[in-house]
Order: structure tokens, then sequence, then C-alpha cells
């Protein structure tokens, strides 16, 4: 069997990579806490596929477990995708620290806890792919969500540093930056439509990145442009601006 390891799997954008992952011929291995809420969208992509789909509890703030659950995995994965992501509440988190270090340890300091751990086992194999699904928050900060995206801003750093690791060892290394994503995340937010994905098209562009090895994934697209735009605005200017 071929597993691909999907961690944070309830989340809408990793629901639509699992079925695309099995819809290309893939096993899959979806990790989340209370996991046993997914056996039916598990059981679906098995009728639909005829792929073997196996469920694994996984709690991500829970860094002395990752190490025993990578171990218990029966077949070691060919690739892992993380989709775990917590936005939290931005004004919260600036007068409340326990909201601020949710935010920090969800989005990049349980992530890197795993993938030390797998990227430990792939550079011994010498072969995989690791996929860390980060976001365009992070390539500047704002006052909107600013806490979110330095988590982010270091996840893609971090992704970063393991590609440059992993490249003698074969291993691919690819950073997702989603901009806008219709998602139950973002339902609250007034989204412009041209300017946000749906989690099948983000799914399908993570898989089509990653079967010709691209190093960083913008998605939609035009993101790539408009945060070139973004990052670029001297910071004279940028910090008068209300986006």
């Amino acid at each position: 069997m071929s597993y691909v390891l999907i961690v944070g799997a309830k989340s809408d954008i990793a629901k639509a990579v699992s079925r695309e992952y099995a819809k290309h011929g893939y096993d899959l291995y979806l990790a989340a806490r209370n996991v046993n809420t997914l056996e039916d969208f598990a059981k679906d992509i098995t009728v639909r596929t005829q792929r073997t789909v196996k469920l694994i509890e996984l709690d991500i703030l829970d860094y002395t477990s990752h190490q025993i659950f990578y171990d218990n995995l029966e077949e070691k994965p060919l690739g892992v995708i993380s989709a775990i992501g917590y936005l939290g509440e931005q004004d919260k988190s600036q007068t409340d620290f326990d909201q601020a270090q949710k935010i920090m340890d969800t989005n990049y300091k349980g992530v890197v806890s795993l993938f030390n751990i797998i990227a430990n086992d792939f550079e011994k194999r010498r072969s995989g792919f690791m996929i860390g699904i980060s976001s365009v928050a992070g390539d500047r900060g704002r006052k909107s969500n600013y806490t979110y995206g330095s988590a982010k801003a270091a996840l893609t750093t971090y992704l970063s540093g393991l590609r440059n690791r992993l490249y003698d060892a074969q291993v691919h290394v690819m950073t997702v930056k989603p901009g806008f994503v219709a998602t139950k995340m973002t339902k609250d937010m007034d989204l412009p439509e041209k300017l946000t994905a749906q989690p099948e098209e983000v799914a399908d562009d993570i898989y089509q990145a990653q079967q010709k090895g691209a190093n960083v994934l913008y998605t939609k697209w035009l993101w790539r442009w408009i945060m070139l735009i973004i990052k670029n605005i001297p910071e004279l200017i940028f910090k008068k601006m209300s986006i």
C-alpha cells in the first residue's frame, strides 16, 4: 500500500485533499482529535475510490505523544500533509496570552514537533514528501490577524529550512500559502468572491504542485502577485494602512 498521512484531517481543506489523493490511488491515514467523527467520511472515500482509509487519534498539542503516534503506524507513509490551522481571535490574543499561546502552539509548535520526527525517518529512508499548509497571512503582519500571521510566518521559515536540509536526502518539502478559502473557519467573513478559493481548488493545486516537485505554492495563484505587492509597500506607508 502507499499511504499518505494527513494531519488536521477534520478541516475542510484536509477533507478535500484526502479525496484528491485517494482519487489518484493513494491510501490514507487521517489523523485528528476525536477522529471517530470522520468514520462516515472515511467510508465514503473507500466506497468511491476503493482505497484504504485508517483513522488515527492525534492531539497536535500533546508533544510527548508524537513519537509514539508515528512509531505505531503499521506502515510508514510515503508523504505527510499538515492541514493544522487555528485562526483564533486577534483581539482576545492581545489581552489573553492563553489565546495567543494556543494560536502559536497549534499553528507552529505542534507541527514542528511532529514534522521533526517524520523528517528524521524520511531522511534515513531518502524518500518521501512533506507538505505544510501555511498562509499568506505569514508574508506580512497586519493588525487584523498578526498573532495568527506570526505563527504562520514561523511555519513558513521552518519549512524553508527543512527543505534546505532534506534536499540532499531527496525528500520533497513544499510550503502551501492559501489566500482566502471558503471553509468553516472563514464562514463568518465577508470574502471577495474572485479572491476566494473552494477547498477542492486548493486540494487540486496541492496535488498538482506536489507531483511537479514545487517548493512554494500560492493558491489561488494570483495571491503570489498580490503578496508581492503587499510585501513591497514601504513600512512608512504600510503601518498607516487598514488592511
